[in-house]
């Protein structure tokens, strides 16, 4: 009965949230978690990012693969990319370009975080995705044992709890759902969703577990959640490492906050992006949707001064251990939506969150955008004209080709670079680098600002984050 109960609890979730696909790894939003811990803001947050991606399979390129992926022939990667690149180009043929230069991912184990849906037999237990029947149009669980996408050390990870998790009952109990995060410094996380509070007998459980998997990673945390409730055992982060042109670059990255996925992509989109800022030294630059300072500790030395906004309070505070542990300290940063940041700096307005910058003494020469899948709100498009180069993060070609065409006038794209983020989805990250075309006007800051948004037909609009207050990182 309870497996029963549980399974249309899941049904009724995915329903209600109008899933047509599930594909399990598009780009989460950078949405924090509420102060009071809960299992719905972060299952709201999965949730999201698998709309995200099902509302744009439709009219993105026909990649069609299981959900589950539960196997994969990596000799087909280069053909499935280069679908993808084909639609790719279809959809910017009205504008110009130079050739897409392509970034390559690893076609298995590139993945370095998932998340599976549990399932309950009596004492045993199975990892599951959900994928749609191509015949009947139907959602079908899938049993997923080994998941060849995701990093090697997601995949012994997932051996040993399946082979833990059905010993103890005190850690198979109302377990719904199992979240890993890992590293390639070789560190991780495991958090444990639950349909029930979790008391002492589970920490204690919990830890026997962590001793269980000590020799996978280290170190290794194990996270427990239920609704209202989030115990961890020592610690709900990890840090990655990546070597960025040779150098060292050190990342906290926050449980159920938003992270590159793909590490090896990520060291190729930063590379890129450094690449595109060399000569800026003595310019400022302007981030927003910074996240937790990926761009933003990498690019900081091409510059005089970065002043960076995020909306995300978790992402502030990840951000600025970044910058300061990457030894970056020509760093503002001001949490606060783009919107916000638009208005002060064409209106010359104060605002709180800006407190202890002078805008009038920036010389904001680039303008770097990673925003969410719906692009670029009206007000921060508007912005783009006021700067002469642009570093546009596109996790949606179709908002990126919207925002293209509504600049066309005042920029070349100069540089194109198509990151193959997620291999063997329709799913496609791009690099835009625009300079401005020679003579092309600059808007007075006090003029009015178009009642014209992009065309957005790929995105939720529900994802948007709230924001509070200012963070500095010095």
């Amino acid at each position: 009965r309870h497996q029963q109960t549980h399974t249309l609890h899941c049904m009724l979730v995915r329903a209600l949230h109008g899933l047509r696909s599930t594909l399990p790894w598009p780009r989460l939003s950078a949405a924090g978690l509420s102060a009071r811990p809960s299992v719905r803001p972060l299952a709201r947050l999965c949730r999201q990012e698998t709309l995200a991606m099902s509302q744009s399979v439709e009219s993105g390129p026909a990649v069609h693969y299981s959900a589950a992926l539960t196997s994969i022939d990596a000799s087909q990667y280069e053909a499935q990319l280069a679908t993808k690149v084909a639609w790719l180009e279809t959809l910017f043929q009205d504008l110009e370009h130079p050739p897409f230069a392509i970034h390559r991912s690893e076609p298995e184990n590139f993945r370095m975080r998932t998340e599976f849906d549990v399932w309950h037999s009596g004492d045993s237990l199975e990892f599951q995705m959900f994928e749609k029947d191509p015949k009947t149009g139907e959602r079908r669980p899938v049993r997923v044992d080994q998941f060849p996408v995701a990093s090697k050390l997601c995949n012994s990870l997932m051996t040993a709890l399946l082979r833990e998790l059905p010993l103890c009952q005190e850690l198979r109990s109302k377990l719904f759902q199992v979240n890993l995060h890992t590293t390639l410094s070789g560190q991780a996380m495991v958090t444990l969703l639950y349909h029930r509070k979790l008391g002492d007998a589970w920490q204690e459980a919990a830890q026997k577990l962590r001793v269980c998997l000590g020799d996978l990673a280290s170190p290794i945390h194990i996270i427990g959640r239920s609704r209202g409730q989030k115990i961890c055992l020592d610690a709900d982060e990890v840090e990655e490492t990546l070597t960025v042109e040779g150098q060292t670059l050190r990342y906290v990255q926050v449980e159920a906050n938003f992270s590159q996925p793909n590490a090896g992509i990520s060291v190729q989109m930063l590379a890129w992006a450094r690449r595109a800022a060399q000569g800026s030294g003595a310019r400022d630059l302007l981030e927003l949707y910074c996240g937790n300072g990926n761009f933003t500790a990498a690019l900081a030395p091409r510059f005089r001064r970065v002043v960076a906004t995020e909306v995300s309070k978790r992402s502030v505070a990840a951000a600025r251990r970044n910058c300061a542990q990457n030894g970056v300290n020509n760093v503002f940063l001001a949490r606060m939506r783009s919107e916000e940041f638009t208005e002060a700096w064409r209106t010359g307005g104060k605002k709180e969150r800006l407190k202890g910058l002078d805008l009038v003494e920036c010389d904001f020469q680039t303008l770097l955008v990673d925003p969410p899948r719906a692009g670029l709100d009206p007000d921060t498009l508007q912005l783009l004209h006021e700067f002469d180069n642009v570093i546009y993060i596109s996790c949606n070609p179709e908002t990126l080709h919207a925002n293209l065409v509504a600049v066309k006038d005042t920029f070349d794209i100069v540089e194109y670079a198509v990151f193959d983020q997620f291999p063997w989805t329709p799913h496609i990250e791009s690099g835009v680098y625009l300079q401005r075309k020679a003579g092309a006007p600059r808007p007075p800051k006090s003029s009015s600002i178009p009642d014209v948004a992009p065309e957005n037909t790929a995105a939720p609009q529900g994802v948007k984050r709230k924001a509070e207050g200012i963070e500095v990182a010095s």
